[in-house]
């Protein structure tokens, strides 16, 4: 146990030739994804966007086959082996639907779009930008943000809709306080939702502020109010992601106190724990620590009777 444990830095690493293909090509293709990101913010600059339009658009045209290669073979191979018709029918729609498919559909829809109607229309070269998204995919980060919301969807929602009804109360307040003095800025009270968003959020742009003495101690109610308001929603998510956290290094350590109950780490289950870790978001030192901790606990309970519980001669 000792041994597998010293070497676990050099041996806790995918020896599966087919998982070393595939994490080849994620890494691949996440390259491409930031590159394509980058391609599409310097070609919004007009020098050198005209000065390389040729290579852009070379790049952009290889990229599109790439993605378009890549959502193919997702579709095609989502089916579990020996699905039947049905089935695969069944799977390949999940994906297409699901949130990674719709955001690779999405990815290569531009390109699509503007060859069928024979124009480069603004929008559509727009939301090329939306190939960042497909980095969530690969991302454990992202992956355990996006799972935090889904789990405190409500609470989020609940305080998101205070943050709504504070917002509709605050700029009927302003409005109220300033229409007379600012008729210019707070004419109407949509007009007035630009500073009370400003205000709520405690960003205080200040182009546009109260100068009625109603309006100022209105304003530094609404100041206050905004310091909890929007603390609350990033209070949940911080609490969430934390407890997301936590419960992935608790998989990990069940998964690996099982691994460790005959003392050696074979080749498979190093494999299986390696998977996990990069599931679970989690750092080489972090499943070190654990293992070592798991280590050394089964060591001491080993040295111990287990009737007297004193150390073993």
């Amino acid at each position: 146990m000792a041994a597998s444990l010293q070497h676990l830095q050099s041996r806790l690493r995918l020896t599966d030739p087919s998982k070393q293909l595939t994490r080849s090509i994620n890494f691949v293709i996440v390259v491409l994804i930031i590159a394509n990101v980058v391609a599409i913010i310097l070609e919004s600059v007009e020098s050198i966007g005209l000065a390389y339009r040729r290579e852009f658009v070379l790049f952009e045209i290889f990229s599109v086959v790439v993605f378009s290669v890549e959502y193919i073979v997702r579709i095609t191979c989502c089916p579990p082996p020996g699905a039947s018709g049905s089935e695969a029918l069944s799977a390949r729609m999940k994906y297409v639907l699901s949130v990674h498919g719709l955001i690779d559909l999405l990815a290569i829809a531009p390109f699509y779009l503007s060859m069928f109607t024979g124009a480069d229309l603004r929008f559509l070269r727009a939301l090329r930008l939306i190939r960042i998204l497909k980095l969530t995919r690969y991302s454990p980060a992202m992956t355990m943000l996006y799972r935090s919301i889904g789990r405190e969807r409500h609470a989020i929602t609940a305080a998101m809709c205070l943050l709504a009804i504070a917002l509709v109360v605050t700029s009927c307040g302003i409005y109220f306080c300033e229409r007379a003095a600012q008729p210019e800025a707070f004419g109407s009270i949509p007009a007035a939702i630009w500073w009370a968003v400003a205000t709520l959020t405690t960003v205080g742009y200040g182009d546009v502020t109260p100068i009625t003495v109603g309006g100022k101690m209105f304003g530094a109610l609404v100041m206050i109010l905004g310091v909890g308001l929007v603390a609350l929603p990033t209070a949940i998510l911080a609490s969430t992601f934390a407890d997301e956290m936590r419960r992935r290094r608790e998989e990990f350590t069940a998964v690996a106190d099982v691994a460790l109950e005959d003392g050696i780490l074979s080749g498979a289950e190093l494999d299986e724990l390696e998977s996990l870790r990069a599931r679970n978001g989690l750092s080489d030192e972090d499943a070190e620590r654990i293992l070592h901790h798991l280590s050394a606990a089964r060591r001491q309970s080993t040295e111990r009777c287990p009737n007297c519980g004193h150390e073993r001669a």
